[in-house]
């Protein structure tokens, strides 16, 4: 049986431990501490824990000043919210002072499910990757992102860390090393690259082994950083297998898709194909309804792969 965990609870666990092992930590949330997960840090230390309620403009800008303080702050709420609504406020009052403020925001893309296209980020990933400064960072899984927060706790500067409501599938052992800026080939495979990120990971996975029983040997790497991207990685990629496929839970517009194709134009071009939601608004439903409905699967990924081949 697969064990399943959601990115969200695992930040929450690490939020606790970093609480306990730096006293610099300190968590705000704009009234959605059970969803993003923080409670678990605003029981365990009250006074670090400030939930500044519906608005997310003065979230961002608390934690700007917590940071001009020497704290090191962790800001949460829905992605949608973090990085809709207050997005001018993370542009000047965050990034272009270089302010420590770490940006987690849970609930991205499709998988919101019901909440709908109001609360469905699929732009996020484009938004904080436009802006100067900004490291962006898109978890696969619960390992990953524990790891993840650990890291960019160390790391001086903003971040934006993209976590999602459902439990998915957990790939990684605890041994794994999780390294800002760096890819992970998790399957090697010389005819082809899937190259995903977030939820999309295990899916690609999934892909490539259904694909290896057919005779194609896909690689399958995890860009967990979509910024500073990994190009090495990509370029590598390229160059051995002649063609790649992108997969994310976003716009295909400016998100993982984009990135790759920047660094492959630039560097090696090579065909590239991207699978995630088409230039749409989501909609009301299933996580898993969705997901099949906007072609985010692995048969989807099976399915263009076979094309491209």
């Amino acid at each position: 049986m697969i064990n399943k965990i959601a990115t969200r609870d695992a930040y929450g666990e690490a939020l606790v431990e970093l609480g306990k092992n730096n006293p610099n930590v300190v968590v705000l949330d704009a009234d959605l501490s059970k969803s993003t997960k923080t409670h678990g840090f605003s029981k365990k230390y009250p006074e670090r824990f400030f939930n500044v309620g519906i608005a997310e403009q003065n979230l961002i800008g608390m934690a700007a000043g917590l940071a001009a303080a020497g704290k090191i702050p962790f800001a949460s709420t829905f992605a949608m919210f973090a990085t809709g609504r207050a997005f001018e406020i993370i542009r000047n009052s965050v990034a272009y002072p270089k302010l420590n403020v770490k940006i987690c925001a849970t609930h991205s893309g499709l998988t919101v499910g019901e909440d709908g296209a109001s609360h469905q980020s699929l732009e996020d990933i484009a938004c904080m990757r436009a802006i100067a400064n900004m490291t962006v960072i898109v978890p696969a899984d619960a390992v990953e992102a524990k790891k993840a927060i650990f890291a960019v706790a160390e790391k001086e500067g903003p971040v934006y860390v993209r976590l999602g409501r459902p439990s998915v599938p957990v790939i990684n052992d605890e041994g794994y090393n999780f390294e800002i800026g760096k890819g992970v080939t998790l399957r090697a495979g010389d005819d082809i690259t899937i190259i995903a990120t977030g939820i999309m990971v295990s899916k690609a996975l999934a892909a490539g082994e259904a694909l290896s029983k057919e005779g194609i040997e896909a690689r399958v790497i995890n860009i967990h950083t979509i910024k500073p991207i990994d190009k090495d990685i990509i370029i590598k990629a390229a160059k051995e297998t002649g063609k790649i496929i992108t997969a994310e839970e976003h716009n295909i517009i400016g998100g993982l898709g984009s990135a790759v194709t920047e660094v492959v134009a630039e560097n090696h071009p090579v065909p590239v194909k991207r699978i995630g939601v088409e230039d749409t608004f989501g909609e009301s439903g299933k996580p898993d309804e969705l997901l099949e409905k906007y072609g985010l699967t692995v048969e989807a990924i099976i399915a263009m792969t076979k094309k491209m081949i």
